[in-house]
């Protein structure tokens, strides 16, 4: 079954093509590492977690190289360190940790390679050069600008006019531009702020230089995939190709660029103003990274999503309902095989242009086949579970031990377990009052009883 792909260079599907098999490459703009990622942050990160899950099931592990990059040069990280009173690298070093743990937490593998920026000055110097050699850029009162002039496709990712872009971008109008439009590929640093030796004095790069020298470094002059944001189409998808394209004479550069939607937190753009600036840090206190997880693909990527409590209490009970008929399945006997094969319906959603919410209904076919067999073929019921899984594998999900989601941390689980023997005594002497009151208690708690023929209790957390 082929891949296809939106590609917003073309604005339509298109089949992926590998330029070479056997090394399928994406590269994915990651984050700015100043403070805690938003859940806006993290959703390209699920996002595009998902497509590399699905290529390495398609080409196999070793064939596929993912390369999200951490910028660690900006003036918001300056800022954000100057204000806390600590130094830019302590900062970039522990803010780029938490993104790490907090991704992991919401169930992303890491990528092949996560390089950083201040790691790869020397190519972007390099790079640099190779445009002023060639006429794209010019230096000017120790600034290094790209001459969008020389460009002639500049703007054709965005579609949009000289004019337009100039005023989406709010551009710094500057006397040392030949063009309000020129964008800075380096800039001079004072002395208090990093800086690098450079044929053009002290400096630090432009934030668009970094990626298209990353990913050149780690892909390749010319790639298979490049994603982000939506917000990321213009300037800086847009400069990157321009960047690119001029300094390898005209050359192929990306074949498929991805976009995901916005996203807003219960119906309003995000923002501190508005209080309803969510980091995923503070989401993992009340809730497990893989509900998460599913609220941001329950969505389909290039549509906006509305982030809710409601939505995440909708993913956590899909969850529940999931892993209690894999944890069935398990009591049957029949151990549970881990290499089956995924349900093909969620085959057929994911590779349409990773629409998940498709993906979503076929694993709730699954699920729906796997409950009808506990009922009149448990011995089915462990190869269903397994495709089950398989699917959730493909998605980052599903691949907890049953038990441990249901029931969570098991520190109080002896405590529970007493109240539950104390309750099945009580309604053994048809003491109902004191049963109820028990299971009241319980519930307070937040714990779920389910009284199975032959007197057994069962119990999971809400």
């Amino acid at each position: 079954m082929p891949l296809t792909l939106y590609n917003t260079m073309s604005r339509r599907k298109e089949e992926l093509r590998p330029i070479d098999p056997r090394n399928v490459r994406m590269y994915v703009c990651g984050p700015t590492v100043y403070d805690f990622a938003h859940i806006g942050n993290a959703r390209p990160v699920v996002v595009f977690d998902v497509l590399f899950r699905l290529l390495r099931r398609e080409y196999g592990e070793a064939h596929v190289t993912y390369v999200r990059n951490i910028t660690d040069v900006e003036d918001k990280i300056n800022a954000a360190a100057k204000e806390r009173g600590e130094t830019i690298r302590d900062l970039t070093e522990r803010t780029a940790k938490a993104f790490r743990e907090d991704m992991a937490a919401l169930g992303a593998l890491p990528p092949t390679h996560e390089p950083r920026a201040t790691e790869h000055i020397p190519q972007m110097i390099a790079m640099i050069a190779t445009l002023i050699a060639r006429g794209h850029a010019y230096e000017a009162e120790g600034h290094v600008l790209f001459q969008i002039a020389t460009m002639k496709e500049y703007g054709r990712l965005s579609r949009r006019t000289l004019d337009e872009m100039i005023d989406g971008a709010r551009v710094e109008v500057a006397p040392y531009k030949r063009d309000p439009g020129d964008f800075v590929l380096w800039k001079p640093s004072p002395p208090d702020l990093p800086g690098w030796e450079s044929p053009w004095g002290r400096g630090r790069p432009g934030w668009h230089i970094e990626c298209s020298a990353m990913s050149e470094s780690l892909l390749g002059e010319h790639f298979d995939i490049h994603g982000g944001g939506l917000d990321l189409i213009f300037p800086h998808h847009e400069n990157e190709i321009a960047q690119s394209l001029c300094a390898h004479e005209g050359r192929p550069f990306v074949d498929i660029w991805m976009h995901n939607g916005f996203l807003t937190v219960s119906g309003e753009k995000m923002s501190k103003s508005l209080g309803n600036f969510v980091t995923v840090h503070e989401l993992l206190r009340e809730w497990p990274g893989e509900v998460i997880r599913l609220a941001l693909l329950s969505g389909h990527y290039r549509e906006p999503l509305d982030f809710s409590a409601e939505r995440l209490e909708q993913a956590k009970q899909m969850l529940d309902r999931f892993y209690r008929a894999i944890g069935e399945a398990a009591k049957t006997g029949t151990r549970l095989r881990h290499d089956d094969h995924e349900p093909a319906a969620v085959i057929a959603a994911l590779t349409d242009d990773l629409n998940t919410p498709l993906a979503l209904a076929g694993m709730h076919e699954a699920l729906h086949a796997l409950n009808a067999s506990l009922q009149r073929a448990p011995e089915e019921a462990a190869e269903k579970a397994a495709m089950l899984r398989a699917g959730g594998a493909l998605l980052g999900l599903l691949q907890q031990d049953p038990a441990r989601w249901l029931k969570g941390e098991a520190d109080d689980a002896a405590a529970i377990e007493d109240a539950i023997r104390r309750r099945n005594a009580a309604r053994k002497a048809k003491d109902f009052a004191l049963a109820d009151r028990i299971r009241a208690e319980l519930a307070g708690q937040g714990i779920v009883l389910e009284d199975k023929p032959g007197g057994k209790t069962e119990w999971r957390r809400a």
